[in-house]
C-alpha cells in the first residue's frame, strides 16, 4: 500500500513539474534556439518509429517510368526546392530559417523508402515547417515528386538542370517557370516599344506603330510671312 501511495506521489509530483515548466516560460522556443541532445533524439526517434508504423501498408506504384520521374521534378522544384534545396541549389530564406533544418533530400532520400517518402510528402510533420501536401494535392500528384526523389541521390547540379528542361510541359507544375510568349507579344506591341529616337534625331519605326515619325524642320532656311 505504502509504494502504491509513494509512486503515485511521484506521479502526481512529476506531473506538477511538467506543468510548472509549461507555464514558465523557461523553455526557449525560438526557431533560432538549440533543442538539446535529449530533446533531438527523441524527437528524430519518434519521427522515424512514427513514419515506419504508418507507411507499413502503403501500396507504392511502379516508379520507374520516365515521364513520372520528368514530371516529379517540376514538381518538386516549385514544391521543394525553397526549404530542402535541391544538388547545385541551396534553399532560400524561408529554408535556411527553419528550426530543425529540412534535410537535404539527396541524402535522405537514399535512406528512406518510397512508401516512407510518400507518407511524410502527403501528412507533413506537425511542429516543423513540413506541410501536408496532402490537403491540396492528390497522390497522383504526389507519387511523381516521390519517383524523382528516388532518382535524386544519382544527380548533381549539371544532371538536375538537364533534367530540368528535358521535363519542360510535365507535371502539375510543368510550367511555372516558363515565360509566357502572350506577354513577349503584348510588350512588342507597346507603342513605347515600337518607336525608338536616337541621337542623332531621326525617329525609326520598327513595324507596330503607323504614326509617321516626326520631320524635321530647320528653322535657319526658311522665310517666314510673320518677319
Amino acid at each position: 500500500m505504502k509504494i502504491l501511495t509513494g509512486l503515485g506521489l511521484v506521479i502526481l509530483l512529476s506531473l506538477l513539474g511538467i506543468v510548472g515548466f509549461a507555464y514558465s516560460g523557461i523553455y526557449d522556443v525560438g526557431a533560432n534556439a538549440n533543442h538539446g541532445r535529449l530533446l533531438s533524439w527523441f524527437l528524430v526517434t519518434t519521427r522515424k518509429a512514427s513514419v515506419e508504423r504508418r507507411s507499413r501498408n502503403t501500396y507504392v506504384p511502379d516508379l520507374a517510368e520516365e515521364s513520372l520521374v520528368l514530371a516529379g521534378i517540376n514538381d518538386f522544384n516549385s514544391m521543394c526546392v525553397t526549404c530542402h534545396g535541391a544538388p547545385g541549389v541551396s534553399p532560400d530564406a524561408l529554408g535556411k530559417g527553419l528550426n530543425p533544418p529540412a534535410p537535404d533530400l539527396a541524402k535522405r532520400a537514399f535512406e528512406m523508402s518510397p512508401a516512407e517518402l510518400f507518407w511524410l510528402t502527403k501528412n507533413g510533420v506537425m511542429m516543423t515547417g513540413m506541410p501536408a501536401w496532402g490537403a491540396t494535392h492528390g497522390d497522383d500528384a504526389i507519387w511523381p515528386v516521390v519517383a524523382f526523389m528516388t532518382r535524386l541521390p544519382e544527380l548533381d547540379a549539371t544532371g538536375y538542370q538537364q533534367m530540368l528542361v528535358a521535363a519542360a510541359g510535365h507535371g502539375h507544375h510543368g510550367d511555372d517557370s516558363k515565360v509566357s510568349e502572350h506577354d513577349h507579344d503584348e510588350a512588342d506591341e507597346s507603342p513605347a516599344s515600337a518607336i525608338h529616337v536616337h541621337d542623332d534625331g531621326a525617329a525609326h519605326d520598327h513595324g507596330v506603330a503607323e504614326t509617321p515619325a516626326p520631320e524635321r524642320h530647320d528653322h535657319g532656311t526658311h522665310s517666314h510671312n510673320n518677319d
